[in-house]
């Protein structure tokens, strides 16, 4: 139940189911056990905040344990999933098969996976093989260690060839490695090529709203100001090095309501750790209602 006097219309569109929760994905050790996660995830969900959740991140071996708490909890509606293959494409069809029958506390919404270095149509079209016609297919390809300039050029023309199929591009943007984070001039690459091509991407391991002195962080702000400058043909690359919180938050606060749909139409979802979600954040920098 959402809580008394909340406001349905509090999430602006530009952060609507914006920040799925991807806690299910960790493997370091003290990440949260699946009851805890599902208790946190539908907290949020039905809180005051609600509207800026998104999916729930789940791999395929855990979702036994997911249906389980689940049906404990036993949700008022059913919790949107993001199935992440972690065992192979051929455990796919089993999993869809649980999912459609438990419909009372699941709803597929996206099918993630990683890709080769060499993805080409034919790996594609068996992706989408498995991917039922109201599901998106997310694909990630793995990005290169390192700054090769021709594995790079290899890694963005993947990205392309993923859109270009009509499925939806990942972009990693943390992790427990170093290398799980792009630089700045990859993530600007990557966001112009989806600008270009018109398809929606999510992202993976966006843990803070705006970027600090870390390199190795990037920022949820800074990544939809980047959208909404590679749409407009600005300086992506400064968006996403500014750690200037009020610049950023201003110029999202200017945006159109037809900048908005196309930010989001590009930039579908982000992929976080939420707790806790960052809506007081935003409330506090006058983004939420």
């Amino acid at each position: 139940m959402t809580e008394a006097g909340a406001d349905a219309w509090a999430i602006p569109p530009l952060f609507s189911r914006l920040v799925d929760d991807t806690s299910l994905l960790s493997s370091r050790a003290g990440a949260p056990g699946v009851d805890a996660v599902v208790a946190r995830h539908l907290e949020a969900r039905d809180g005051r905040h609600g509207e800026l959740v998104g999916h729930l991140a789940c791999p395929v071996s855990r979702l036994p344990a997911l249906v389980t708490e689940l049906a404990r909890a036993a949700p008022a509606r059913p919790v949107d999933l993001s199935l992440v293959v972690d065992t192979g494409l051929g455990a796919v069809p089993k999993a869809l098969s649980t999912v459609f029958s438990r419909t009372a506390l699941l709803a597929p919404r996206t099918i993630e996976t990683a890709a080769p270095p060499d993805v080409d149509a034919v790996w594609l079209e068996r992706v989408s093989e498995f991917v039922p016609e109201d599901v998106v297919a997310v694909v990630e390809p793995r990005r290169p260690l390192g700054d090769d300039e021709g594995l790079t050029r290899a890694w963005l023309d993947a990205v392309r060839r993923v859109a270009e199929h009509g499925c939806a591009p990942k972009l990693r943007c943390g992790g427990p490695r170093p290398s799980d984070v792009p630089s700045v001039a990859q993530v600007e690459q990557f966001v112009r090529i989806a600008a270009a091509s018109g398809r929606g991407f999510t992202t993976l391991g966006l843990r803070q709203l705006v970027r600090t002195t870390d390199p190795h962080r990037h920022g949820i702000l800074n990544l939809l100001v980047a959208v909404a400058r590679a749409l407009g043909d600005g300086d992506v690359a400064a968006a996403l090095e500014s750690t200037d919180t009020a610049a950023l938050t201003a110029e999202l606060g200017g945006l159109s309501p037809e900048a908005v749909g196309g930010v989001r139409g590009r930039l579908s979802r982000c992929g976080a750790d939420p707790g806790p979600l960052p809506a007081d954040e935003l409330a506090g920098l006058g983004l939420l209602a």
